[in-house]
């Protein structure tokens, strides 16, 4: 370690004192509480500031003093490295804490996507920085290295107010900076893109002075085609455009994988003319700017496939409208074996389907990949010897050999009405976006009872909460339970990237953890733990050893370790004795244990198995398998 991180403070005295733990902070006013607090301590020395960061502990501080008495020369923050006791990391957090600069927990701080426009991606990743907050005409930014003078010089120009920076480990740094700022890199445009966005790219980003009379309709065409085009390129599933009132900037951010990203940061002279021409392409009424509209955009490009969108826009505060577009872009079906079900599950969804009549419902939150997983059960189904007809809103996936109908509500053409249809057209198998009324709930159910197959959706969280929801709705408890065939309930996590994630060994308390959040219980017998343990070593072991996948970061998965999604899975199939519970009116309690002793596997416990066959970890796990 080199005396450049010297500090322009006066000594402390020399033997430190036990200041009281600093815990970073999570928002300005904890911030504020510690900056008030290091002032009234007054000088601290880099000892005094790494035992209140709690990364030294007072042994190993008094052994660097006894060799810095041997050596009076060196810094005590190299001998303490040099001894092992911290890092370089660690040294840098003392030193800013040492020059009165408190640490941030990023991963708990509200980053805001406007604060975060004002710093270009390009400026940020450059040099480490991510904008925290905005006070009193005061950047405040976090950076690991906070004596960077290039950095702050940067930034002050860049935003033409006073910079201060506070202390986030650079891992930190990192994950934030991919979490939200979209890499450029990771979305090369092809030559004709390019060629079609030149002009959107230089002038319609550059002056924020601009006046709106000034735009011409030619740039905002071309703006509005790069975005679509580089938004398909990074696998985005929506795009998001949201304006800011007066004269703040239009923000677009991508949603990838489940989290949305910031790709630019639009002058606020093109936000009217920039809505209205998706107004136009999807054919809405760009005079109203007082209700909701929707629509479709077909997309064209060049010697490609035409992209899909679904176009949602929206008045917002200010008397400005959001833009939000949902791009079908996903066009073919998945075989049923690449959904990822276990194999018991799979060979169990399989019996289920092969029915010749009866309900499979697939249920899960808005964007958990149902119409997905439907598609592939029909998939595995269309094998020429059956007529299967689907209602849908909107149609996302097209299979040759079905008849599929898209909803039309406003003309009449609703679920309900298009089942009815369905009935007296000579159906096998009939599929159904969503149940989302008792109406349509009733339909689907008399189909099933008059010798169809229905596949359809709910939007609930688990399999005995589906039950419990197509019961309220009116459903007759004995004719459901006749047809329950089975609910398969899903979420998607986020895949660790297959370019950089990197293998490690599982240590025993990971192992631990892992078990008792599969028994669902932490309260367990070691015993029972143990033995659990056991059979995975055995199922996913090498001699013995559990080897886990840890995220990394690198430019695909733009820093953050992720690449991809993957679904977890519940099944339910619809036994004698769930059958007999619907009758009597079992509560989803109830039927969630009764279908657990029967042997279904939970979201979290099919989540853990994923985990050790390293795919992803415990955190993406628990983010949405928790009950």
């Amino acid at each position: 370690m080199q005396d450049t991180y010297s500090p322009a403070r006066p000594a402390a005295a020399s033997t430190p004192r036990q200041l009281e733990r600093i815990v970073p902070a999570r928002d300005p006013a904890s911030l504020n509480t510690i900056r008030a607090r290091l002032r009234r301590i007054g000088p601290i020395s880099l000892g005094e500031a790494l035992l209140a960061l709690a990364l030294v502990k007072p042994a190993e501080l008094a052994a660097a003093a006894t060799r810095k008495a041997d050596q009076p020369q060196r810094p005590v923050g190299a001998i303490l490295h040099e001894l092992g006791h911290v890092d370089e990391e660690g040294i840098r957090a003392g030193l800013a804490l040492q020059l009165g600069i408190p640490p941030v927990d990023l991963a708990h701080w509200p980053l805001e996507p406007s604060l975060l426009a004002s710093v270009p991606a390009s400026l940020a990743r450059s040099h480490g920085v991510v904008p925290l907050y905005k006070q009193d005409g005061t950047l405040y930014v976090a950076m690991s290295n906070v004596l960077d003078r290039d950095a702050l010089e940067a930034l002050r120009f860049r935003s033409s107010c006073g910079v201060e920076p506070v202390y986030a480990p650079r891992t930190d740094i990192d994950r934030a900076l991919g979490d939200h700022y979209f890499a450029e890199a990771v979305v090369p445009l092809s030559e004709e893109e390019l060629r079609a966005a030149e002009c959107a790219q230089t002038d319609a980003l550059a002056d924020t002075r601009e006046e709106p009379a000034a735009i011409t309709d030619n740039v905002v065409v071309r703006l509005a085609n790069q975005i679509i085009a580089e938004a398909y390129r990074a696998r985005a599933s929506d795009i998001h455009i949201e304006p800011s009132p007066g004269r703040g900037p239009t923000l677009v951010r991508f949603r990838v994988d489940g989290r949305l990203y910031l790709r630019h940061s639009i002058p606020w002279s093109y936000r009217d003319a920039l809505v209205s021409r998706f107004k136009v392409m999807a054919g809405m009424d760009i005079a109203d700017h007082r209700l909701p509209q929707d629509g479709k955009i077909r997309f064209r490009r060049a010697g490609a496939t035409p992209i899909e969108l679904r176009i949602v826009t929206m008045p917002t505060a200010g008397g400005v409208e959001d833009v939000v577009m949902r791009i079908l872009a996903s066009s073919t079906a998945l075989p049923l074996v690449a959904l990822g079900l276990q194999d018991d599950d799979h060979a169990k969804l399989r019996d289920i389907i092969e029915k010749p009549y009866g309900i499979l419902l697939v249920c899960g939150p808005t964007g958990s990949g149902k119409t997905t997983t439907l598609h592939a059960v029909v998939r595995h189904l269309n094998d020429g010897a059956r007529k299967i007809w689907t209602a849908e809103n909107p149609i996302e996936i097209t299979q040759p050999g079905l008849r599929q109908v898209e909803i039309k509500s406003r003309a009449g053409l609703t679920f309900a009405a298009a089942l009815r249809a369905f009935l007296r057209a000579d159906p096998d198998v009939i599929m159904v976006g969503e149940i989302r009324d008792p109406e349509t709930a009733k339909t689907a159910l008399e189909a099933s009872l008059t010798g169809h197959l229905v596949l359809s959706t709910l939007h609930t969280n688990t399999a005995p909460e589906s039950i419990v929801r197509l019961l309220e709705m009116g459903m007759n408890p004995f004719n459901f339970a006749d047809s329950l065939l089975g609910i398969l309930a899903q979420r998607l996590v986020r895949c660790l990237c297959r370019t950089c994630r990197e293998p490690r060994p599982a240590d025993p308390a990971l192992l631990d953890q892992l078990a008792r959040e599969y028994l669902n219980d932490h309260q367990a017998p070691q015993a029972r733990v143990d033995a659990l343990i056991a059979r995975w070593r055995e199922s996913f072991g090498t001699d013995g050893q559990i080897t886990l996948q840890q995220a990394r970061g690198c430019e695909a998965c733009r820093g953050t370790g992720y690449r991809g999604r993957l679904g977890l899975f519940e099944l339910m199939p619809g036994s004698d004795d769930i059958r007999h519970a619907i009758i009597r009116g079992a509560g989803a309690a109830e039927l969630f244990q009764l279908a657990q002793a029967e042997g279904m596997r939970t979201l979290k416990q099919d989540g853990i198995l994923k985990i050790l066959a390293g795919q992803t970890d415990l955190a993406q796990v628990l983010a949405v398998s928790q009950r």
